[in-house]
Formats: C-alpha cells, sequence, structure tokens
C-alpha cells in the first residue's frame, strides 16, 4: 500500500486536527480519515501557503474545517440515546439495537498526544460538548468551535470560513442561542473533570467487579443518567440504574472485570463480560463517566466491543 506524503510540519498538528475533525463530525473513525485527507491536501498546496497572511496551524485548520464541513453536507447528526426523545421508565425492555442511527463515537484520550496534559485539551473533547453541537447546523458547529473552543479571533475564523468578521460573531451568537434554548452552555459543557473522579470510578470498578450492586448504587447520584448506544433506551434515576444493573448480572452473570482507560477527557472502563466457552472475560464494551460532587452523575456505555479496538487494549483476558 502507498503512504501518501506529509510535511512533517504538518504532521506536529495531526493531533490538534483529529480533535478539531472529531468536533466537527461525532466521529472517530471519519475524523482520522479527514486528517489524513488535510495533510495530504496540505502538501500539494505547500507552495501556495504564505506565513504572512495565516499561522501555520490557522491554514491547516482552514483545510480540514472545509474538509469537515464537505462531509457533513446531507449528513445526519450523531446522537446519543438521550438526543432522540425523553427518558424510559422500564429498565426490563428488550435491548434492541439501533443500527440505523449513526450514534456518536467515543475519543480515546491517547490520540491527543502531548497535550492530553491540559485541561482544555481534555475538556474539548468531552462527550457532552460533542454531543451538544450535534445540535448545531455544521458551519455554526464549526464557528463555535473555532471561536469558543480552539480560541481562535473572530478575524482568522472569518478566514477559516471565507467569511466576515460580523458573519462569525452573527453565527456564534446563533449557536449559543441554540445550546442556551436546549439548557446548556459550552462553559458548562467544558467545565473540568471532577478532582476526585478516578477515585469514585476506582469504587465504581470494584463495586461492580465484586458484583456488589449496593455498593455501585452509593456512588450515584439522585438523577444519574445511563445511556447505552447503540441501544437507544436511556434510564434517569438511581432506582432504574440499580434495577438495570441488576438485570445485566442476572443475565451475563458475575465475575466482570474492568480495565481502566482514558476517553473523552474522563476517566472510562474498558468492560470484560464472563465468556462461559473460556472460562475467561471477553470484550464487551465501554464505559465513560461524568463525575461531579464525588458521584456519578452520567455513564455513557458503549455497548459494542469494537469500539474498545481505539483503546488499544486486548480483546479477551483470565479472569
Amino acid at each position: 500500500m502507498t503512504v501518501a506524503p506529509v510535511d512533517e510540519r504538518h504532521e506536529a498538528y495531526r493531533a490538534d486536527l483529529l480533535a478539531h475533525c472529531y468536533r466537527m463530525l461525532g466521529s472517530f473513525d471519519e475524523a482520522e480519515d479527514l486528517v489524513q485527507e488535510t495533510l495530504v491536501r496540505a502538501w500539494r498546496a505547500s507552495d501556495r501557503y504564505d506565513p504572512q497572511r495565516a499561522s501555520l496551524r490557522t491554514w491547516l485548520h482552514r483545510i480540514a474545517t472545509n474538509a469537515c464541513l464537505t462531509a457533513l453536507e446531507g449528513r445526519a447528526r450523531r446522537p446519543l440515546p438521550s438526543g432522540l426523545g425523553p427518558a424510559g421508565d422500564d429498565p426490563q425492555v428488550p435491548l434492541v439495537p439501533r443500527l440505523d442511527v449513526p450514534w456518536l463515537q467515543p475519543f480515546p484520550d491517547a490520540r491527543l498526544g502531548d497535550p492530553a496534559d491540559t485541561v482544555a485539551a481534555r475538556s474539548g473533547v468531552r462527550l457532552a460538548l460533542v454531543a451538544a453541537l450535534q445540535l448545531l447546523p455544521p458551519r455554526q458547529r464549526a464557528v463555535l468551535v473555532l471561536r469558543e473552543v480552539l480560541q481562535l479571533p473572530a478575524a482568522e475564523v472569518a478566514q477559516i470560513l471565507d467569511g466576515t468578521v460580523a458573519s462569525v460573531n452573527s453565527g456564534l451568537q446563533r449557536a449559543r442561542a441554540t445550546l442556551r434554548d436546549a439548557g446548556l452552555t459550552v462553559d458548562d459543557l467544558q467545565e473540568p473533570s471532577d478532582p476526585g473522579e478516578r477515585a469514585v470510578v476506582e469504587k465504581y470498578l470494584a463495586a461492580f467487579e465484586a458484583a456488589d450492586v449496593a455498593g455501585l448504587t452509593r456512588l450515584l447520584a439522585d438523577d444519574v443518567v445511563l445511556e447505552m448506544p447503540p441501544v437507544p433506551l436511556w434510564l434517569r434515576g438511581r432506582a432504574h440504574y440499580r434495577e438495570f444493573i441488576d438485570r445485566v448480572f442476572a443475565m451475563r452473570g458475575t465475575g466482570w472485570r474492568l480495565l481502566p482507560v482514558r476517553a473523552n477527557g474522563s476517566t472510562a472502563l474498558a468492560a470484560y463480560a464472563p465468556d462461559p466457552a473460556t472460562g475467561g472475560v471477553r470484550a464487551h464494551s465501554l464505559q465513560v463517566f461524568d463525575v461531579a460532587g464525588g458521584l456519578v452523575r452520567r455513564c455513557v456505555t458503549f455497548a459494542d466491543p469494537a469500539v474498545l479496538d481505539r483503546f488499544d487494549v486486548p480483546a479477551s483476558r483470565r479472569r
């Protein structure tokens, strides 16, 4: 296979561009493809780059943003289950995947590179933020990401989008209004993770592996949310969460093993379900947590073992 040429100066921005394309698309897989396309386009156009007109980062983001806008033409948004309808009221309903929905995908923090050590880089890919961006039309999405997440000046954003400062400011106001109408603000969506997040998730891990449903329930906020794409069902409240976990252990057995990973700026767990055929455990799902006040307030469980392929974890383990 022939490897497309890439300029080393451009390659240094790969992680930055990957996070940007992910925010725009809501798909890690598509973001990887668009970054590669961006770098190839940049290599082919490198003789036309004028450092007097724009920084290299701005120029690359212009190519990436326009590639994303083209890719988004005619595309459906990528939601989480909570973006499709009201919460369910029966944790015992059949769990039927919706394979026709282009679900939001998780982002492995390891792919952020060196910036993964900064709060800004991690907060910029939080699930709540990326899910909220899906509410916006593509161009407004681009304006909000470039201005509020990447903190670029309005003049640079206008240059990236081939628009005017006035159109950028107007688009940003409309984007903020849309989020505000949905009860969301960018500051809330980008809030840093709880300082005690890791300790809470470690307690959750221990309770889950021990099938200690009572102990696990004590770690949940009263209004905790549980989502399980590609299953469209989502649940709200500690009682529903507890009933669902009871159901999981009844269906799949106990003896699960969980492996800490980092996803979307949060502590996450790769979950391995008991495998009667081998006596070990096999990759089952990825659980991404939102922790506040020392309690789990949201768990998005990506119930598709394929998502774990992006996190460099084994497909199976011994108990």
